[in-house]
């Protein structure tokens, strides 16, 4: 069984998606395209732009980004704004999502073109307010979908958010938490994942036996620096709650890791990777498929070496869908494991491609003759 644990549903990114505005929820994309893989392309000749035209001074907080810039969603997956007159777009969806939305329907097809039989819904409020919609697909499509749902992260002990936690899992059934650190730069970086004031929220999550997605950004500098200190700081806190289950999304970061066809961690790095609740979700393509062909030869040695290193019960494969369609097909985001990856068996496909996911978040196999041959709308 496949099992895809990073893939989207969200609405038309035209509108709030949500959120109690659509200018609260385009300033949430303008965060997130100031530091895409995505290029930035000038309109009228094609000609390379630069993402720190979203930002005014040297921060990289909310209170950085530019109010001037008419920062707006296009078409064709395009999110545009303008500089000094001159338009300017980044190509963040692929080119033949004309509305840039993403239905549980439209992800059942490319299911089923690619072969997938089951996907988490990750979550994140650059794609809106996420928690109903992800458990109405989850609802809908039981065999197909696992929906996890979000806080706001820099307030989520606060009533509001602890209340839609347990909402989220009680009463709507998502079955993992969704946690980024992109969120705090929307208050200035006040505060930090692993303060005391959270241990409330993270005791309910641990009694409840939730599991957790958790997305690292290099906060607040962005840099390999910043990345370390989160580490550390998320080493603490993982040891302060024993019994969560975490999954580090889109981890370990090349660019910050990587020396030719090896990882070089250090040793507090790889100390924490090797603790037996934390698993690390291969999602290559997005993150540097802008930078190697297909099938990604030098990804697959990294992935070799993370297998040698922490076993092949450590590693989750993750697509990042529909996102990851900006780089190579959904189908290749996976066949560069499934068919180009021979120094892995069948049988560590199997817990890298499903099983170990399946394992993590509790969610019963799902028979193949259960797959929907096609949508039913």
């Amino acid at each position: 069984m496949i099992v895809d644990s990073h893939a989207h549903i969200f609405e038309k990114w035209s509108g709030a998606c949500g959120l109690p505005s659509r200018a609260l929820h385009w300033r949430y994309i303008q965060k997130v395209v100031t530091r895409p893989a995505a290029k930035v392309i000038r309109f009228r000749d094609g000609a390379p732009g630069d993402a720190s035209a979203l930002f005014s001074g040297n921060g990289y907080s909310w209170s950085d980004l530019r109010d001037d810039v008419q920062f707006r969603v296009g078409t064709y997956g395009r999110l545009d704004f303008t500089v000094d007159g001159e338009d300017y777009y980044v190509q963040y969806m692929p080119p033949a999502m004309a509305d840039i939305e993403s239905t549980p329907e439209l992800m059942i097809t490319q299911m089923n073109a690619a072969g997938v039989d089951h996907c988490i819904l990750q979550a994140g409020f650059g794609y809106g307010a996420m928690n109903d919609y992800n458990a109405l697909a989850q609802h809908q499509f039981p065999t197909r979908f696992s929906g996890l749902f979000h806080v706001d992260e820099p307030r989520a002990n606060e009533e509001q958010w602890m209340n839609e936690a347990q909402r989220a899992f009680k009463q709507l059934g998502l079955r993992g938490l969704y946690y980024s650190l992109e969120q705090f730069s929307r208050y200035d970086f006040d505060v930090w994942f692993n303060e005391s004031r959270f241990n409330s929220f993270w005791e309910m999550i641990e009694s409840h036996g939730i599991p957790v997605f958790i997305e690292f950004s290099a906060i607040p500098t962005y840099d390999k620096a910043g990345y370390l200190d989160v580490l550390k700081r998320f080493s603490t806190l993982s040891k302060c709650f024993p019994s969560i289950r975490w999954l580090l999304v889109m981890a370990p970061p090349i660019q910050y890791f990587a020396e030719g066809d090896a990882w070089n961690f250090p040793t507090e790095v790889d100390e924490l990777f090797t603790r037996d609740n934390i698993l690390l979700e291969l999602c290559y393509p997005i993150t540097w498929g802008g930078r190697v062909d297909y099938p990604f030869p030098s990804i697959q040695r990294l992935i070799r070496n993370l297998r040698d290193r922490y076993g092949t019960s450590k590693l989750v494969w993750g697509s990042d869908m529909p996102n990851v369609e900006r780089f190579c097909t959904y189908r290749q985001s996976i066949d560069y494991i499934r068919n180009y990856c021979e120094f892995l068996s069948s049988a560590e496909k199997d817990r890298i491609l499903g099983g170990n996911i399946l394992d993590f978040l509790g969610v019963p196999k799902v028979e193949e003759s259960l797959r929907t041959g096609a949508v039913t709308i």
